[in-house]
């Protein structure tokens, strides 16, 4: 694994907290990986990838200045390491339902990296506190939700942020079979408008949608 193809600290951090007791702390980087790969732990989730949709998310928080994040439907952390190597000083609070994927970030919490959080629930029933965090992230998760669930999600983080909501769709129908909704300019925004949004912006980048959405009781003082 070199720096230039993989997240390193963040699978460090992972072997770390996986392994706990049977890595002792001076033990160096490569072999804290070297002991991981043995343990069979799949390092591949750690694997960078040039996804062009990134960038929009990343101006958007940057532009809002958020310092504490939601994100829904985190799943093997695809979104989260970009995002956590580009905002340094950014906390983030991952939520899945399915119990290996919330241990894979409560294992890189544990193994010493103390902005992250794991919450493990359903993203259309939220844990959280009417405008508990700065800003939540919904990025590849709408579209694998069955029925009137994006709506249900959208509603809830929409509840949850205290100035923006950003999503990401696909724009074109794929071969995957868990994706069950395909989304449109006009629905979304028809959903976050409908979830008491201020303001939503579309933008498509690359076969995908990404959607900013400013909570109505932002100050109109923020990013236009």
């Amino acid at each position: 694994m070199h720096a230039s193809t993989h997240y390193l600290a963040f699978a460090v951090a992972y072997v770390r907290g996986a392994l706990r007791d049977a890595v002792p702390a001076d033990v160096d980087d490569a072999a804290v990986l070297a002991r991981g790969a043995a343990a069979g732990l799949k390092l591949h989730r750690f694997k960078r990838t040039e996804l062009a949709r990134i960038r929009p998310v990343l101006g958007a928080l940057r532009g809002f200045g958020v310092e504490a994040l939601v994100d829904l439907g985190s799943g093997r952390g695809a979104f989260v390491w970009p995002l956590l190597e580009a905002l340094p000083a950014l906390r983030l609070v991952a939520v899945d339902l399915l119990p290996f994927r919330a241990k894979l970030f409560a294992d890189v919490a544990r193994g010493g990296l103390d902005r992250v959080a794991a919450v493990r629930a359903d993203i259309t029933r939220l844990p959280f506190a009417d405008r508990s965090a700065d800003a939540v992230t919904a990025l590849e998760v709408l579209e694998h939700l069955p029925g009137d669930g994006p709506e249900r999600a959208v509603r809830e983080a929409m509840r949850v942020a205290r100035t923006v909501v950003i999503a990401s769709v696909p724009s074109h129908a794929d071969d995957n079979p868990e994706h069950v909704q395909l989304f449109d300019g006009p629905r979304l925004e028809r959903m976050f408008h409908a979830a008491g949004a201020r303001r939503v912006t579309i933008e498509h980048v690359l076969n995908h949608i990404v959607v900013v959405a400013t909570v109505a009781t932002f100050a109109t003082s923020g990013p236009a």
